[in-house]
């Protein structure tokens, strides 16, 4: 096998296409092909030793991939030889083959492409633990999603529109905005152009967003923030943009509003239950057409240098996908 190896978490440029010897798995593990990994922003972030999560080195970055299972260990009961999945492992995708917990990996029902399902378990599962399960978004609110062009941005809209709200996208430019609007926002504002609390109280009509979802943080958390509805609810998902926010408290006792943390990793972890029947929901809304990963393009794994230079760009629009 081969594989991208960081022996040292100083950056990309430090990452080497690395032969391998191949893996047995071992009890409660299988051995995946893998077929297509995105690249996530925690994906850099790890590389140059940025992220929460630091792997013992020498490891293979890639959080999120898709394949065929070649081979299982002891006890693995669910998963077969030639059996499609998806996996969220943290590690490990960027290359032609890895371990992976066989609890981590999801069945992939005929239909589901591996360049799909390889873009798919983080940015929907955040997407939906923020908005169903700690925003509590009822049909009829009106969400805006900041960062709306990006990954999860781009979940976030057709999840809000698949449980009947009324979507206002932000992004920052007008290519971004067009694509925010294909896949069903409602009113975008281009927000390296538009005055952003300006756009916000034209489209709302002075009543502001009932939910904010940021996952960029950085200059418009504010002005978002002072632009929430009455008993709104702001979640907090990242820090795309680098600076992390410092909100003043007396704006959410003004609005009566709610500062609201989103951690899927944990989530997941910690209620495992309520996170497979959120998975299981996910498949279903797939199958079903209400949602579809939006690739911005599939490059070969062997030039994940150049996916990684496409992402610090900003330019990317939903998900990159390396493919084997």
């Amino acid at each position: 096998m081969h594989a991208w190896l960081c022996t040292n978490p100083t950056g990309v440029d430090a990452l080497a296409w690395t032969e391998l010897p191949t893996p047995s798995p071992k009890a409660g593990e299988v051995l995946i092909e893998i077929k297509a990994a995105s690249l996530n922003f925690p994906d850099l972030l790890i590389v140059q030793n940025k992220y929460q999560m630091k792997p013992p080195l020498p490891f293979v970055p890639g959080s999120e991939y898709a394949g065929v299972v070649a081979a299982v260990g002891d006890g693995v009961t669910h998963l077969k030889v030639g059996q499609n999945v998806a996996c969220l492992s943290g590690t490990g995708g960027f290359g032609t083959h890895t371990l992976a917990p066989a609890a981590l990996c999801m069945p992939l029902p005929d239909g589901f492409s591996h360049v799909d399902a390889a873009a798919f378990i983080m940015i929907y599962a955040t997407s939906h633990h923020a908005l169903v399960d700690r925003a509590q978004l009822k049909a009829g609110e009106t969400v805006l999603v900041l960062g709306a062009a990006g990954g999860v941005g781009t979940a976030a809209i057709q999840i809000a529109k698949a449980m009947g709200s009324r979507v206002l996208a932000a992004a920052s430019s007008d290519e971004k905005c067009a694509l925010c609007t294909s896949i069903g926002a409602d009113a975008t504002i281009n927000y390296s152009k538009d005055n952003l609390r300006d756009a916000i109280k034209t489209l709302t009509d002075g009543k502001g967003p009932d939910v904010i979802y940021d996952p960029v943080g950085g200059d418009f958390a504010e002005p978002a923030f002072r632009s929430i509805a009455w008993r709104g609810r702001y979640l907090v998902v990242g820090f795309a943009s680098g600076p992390i926010p410092a909100l003043p408290f007396n704006l959410a006792l003004l609005k009566g509003a709610s500062i609201v943390g989103v951690f899927w990793g944990d989530f997941a972890k910690r209620e495992p239950k309520a996170n497979a029947a959120m998975m299981g929901e996910l498949a279903q809304w797939y199958a079903q057409g209400k949602i579809k990963p939006v690739i911005d393009r599939t490059m070969p794994m062997a030039e994940l240098p150049a996916a990684y230079a496409h992402m610090g760009s900003r330019g990317v629009m939903g998900k990159l996908v390396m493919v084997n």
